[in-house]
């Protein structure tokens, strides 16, 4: 794959698009005292890696990215569209270095319809800030990722982020109704309509949701949303062995619950983000996982019996004292715990996370096998998750692990891994997507018939192959 260098005469074009105070490198960011800034832009959350963009270019419009992109295009200059940067597979960074075209200043909720329970968005909106936004005037979007304090709505399309939520409520993908996308070629295009029915020519939406920026850059969204949810209930369930807490989340729903709420935390996972964020968290010597459970809906009566009723499944297993959160303050801090898992791994160590899922019922073999490889190879993991899914983050840790088996050596266990969800139903990402770091691993998951046919599409849509190279496959 070639592609060319940024010239002169293209920085000159591209500052009359956006605007010179919306054109970024690195020696105007040295000039300016804003190195550590702008080296930001060529990285993510995934690992430690770095890829240095040419230039980062802050448009402010579909017509302004439509203008850059037609020029890209032509230049044969590789384009990384970026969002908040959070992102777990490495799909922000610029590997090819080239333009990084960020998403920021296209921050703006331009309608929320509460006669049709929708809203239209620009992707630099921050995911919570959309969420109580909406939230304001009675209506619910539920895809909540442990990030949504920092992550945008873009990031959160071009993966189909999830979050807690989604084991009743769904993914991104299961509210975005319609679609403005600018082209590798420069052309602007709405996706579908604005209807909650649409059986008209090939699904583009939901092709474009998930495809980690390889094939147009959303500039609108149109979201469904949902009546809030009034009342919720809180518990925190620690078990005695990790197992019975995998085994306990298919006992849940086999019961006729479907929580809102159903993650699985290791003792690792929860006692090192409590003690990150400083939150007194007490956890007896012989509890080796925790289950955080949450119901929710509009009658308060009923989550109670729900909550009697997965009381009774919980007799079942090795449990320690339950903890039902009776305080908003207290479903705060569980939630925060939660949510920061990630950030109190990555500041104790740099680490690999993968993210495995299965059908929710192989979670404890799922779990067990990990563990095995894990001790097979000498590695430790921390391993937390969206449980009612069958979506296990699998954080490897680091240690004291040379460059050759962190960078090398681990290829073949991570492999296993992989190998192991898919023999239970299950593939190589719920929730994080491909991007750099797993494409190495995708045939594990997919046959050749099936890359073919992405690469086809790919080609379709970005002939010169400018628009996030070398991600995916």
């Amino acid at each position: 794959m070639h592609f060319n260098a940024l010239t002169p005469e293209l920085l000159v074009a591209f500052e009359a698009i956006v605007g010179p105070a919306h054109v970024l490198t690195a020696a105007r960011a040295e000039a300016a005292a804003t190195a550590d800034a702008y080296a930001d832009y060529g990285r993510d959350h995934t690992e430690d890696l770095h890829f240095a963009p040419d230039v980062v270019l802050r448009p402010g419009s579909a017509t302004e990215i439509g203008a850059i992109m037609r020029l890209c295009h032509e230049h044969r200059l590789p384009v990384t569209p970026r969002g908040a940067g959070t992102g777990l597979s490495g799909g922000a960074l610029p590997v090819h270095h080239g333009v990084v075209l960020s998403t920021e200043r296209l921050n703006r909720i331009l309608e929320i319809d509460e006669r049709n329970l929708q809203a239209t968005v620009e992707p630099g909106v921050i995911n919570e800030v959309f969420q109580n936004a909406v939230r304001e005037v009675g209506l619910f979007y539920p895809p909540d990722p442990a990030s949504k304090g920092s992550c945008s709505l873009g990031g959160n399309l071009a993966h189909s982020s999830g979050g807690p939520k989604a084991v009743k409520y769904g993914t991104t993908k299961d509210y975005v109704l319609n679609l403005e996308v600018v082209l590798p070629t420069g052309e602007v295009i709405w996706t579908a309509a604005n209807t909650l029915k649409n059986s008209t020519g090939y699904n583009l939406t939901q092709l474009l949701v998930g495809s980690e920026g390889t094939l147009g850059i959303i500039t609108k969204v149109v979201f469904r949303l949902l009546p809030y949810p009034q009342h919720n209930i809180l518990m925190l369930v620690p078990f005695r062995q990790e197992a019975q807490a995998a085994e306990a989340v298919s006992a849940v729903f086999r019961a006729g619950i479907i929580p809102s709420g159903m993650e699985f935390m290791e003792r690792e996972a929860i006692a090192w983000s409590s003690d990150y964020l400083k939150i007194p968290l007490t956890l007896p010597e012989d509890i080796k996982a925790h289950l955080l459970i949450e119901l929710d809906g509009q009658d308060l009566d009923q989550l109670y019996k729900e909550a009697e009723q997965v009381y009774a499944v919980l007799e079942k297993y090795d449990v320690g004292e339950i903890l039902l959160a009776d305080t908003a303050g207290q479903k705060d801090d569980l939630w925060k715990i939660r949510r920061n898992i990630g950030n109190s791994v990555r500041y104790n160590s740099v680490y690999k996370e993968e993210d495995t899922v299965v059908p929710r019922a192989e979670l404890p073999t799922l779990l067990k096998g990990v563990k095995e490889i894990g001790a097979r190879y000498g590695f430790k993991t921390v391993c937390y998750g969206h449980a009612g899914d069958g979506n296990l983050h699998v954080n490897i840790i680091r240690g004291d692990f040379g460059d050759e088996m962190w960078n090398v050596g681990l290829r073949q266990p991570i492999t296993e891994i992989f190998e192991l969800c898919v023999r239970l139903g299950g593939t190589i990402s719920g929730e994080h997507g491909i991007g750099l770091v797993q494409k190495g691993y995708i045939g594990i998951a997919l046959k050749e018939a099936n890359l073919n046919l992405m690469r086809g599409i790919k080609q379709v849509f970005d002939p010169h192959g400018i628009l996030n190279p070398d991600k995916i496959f």
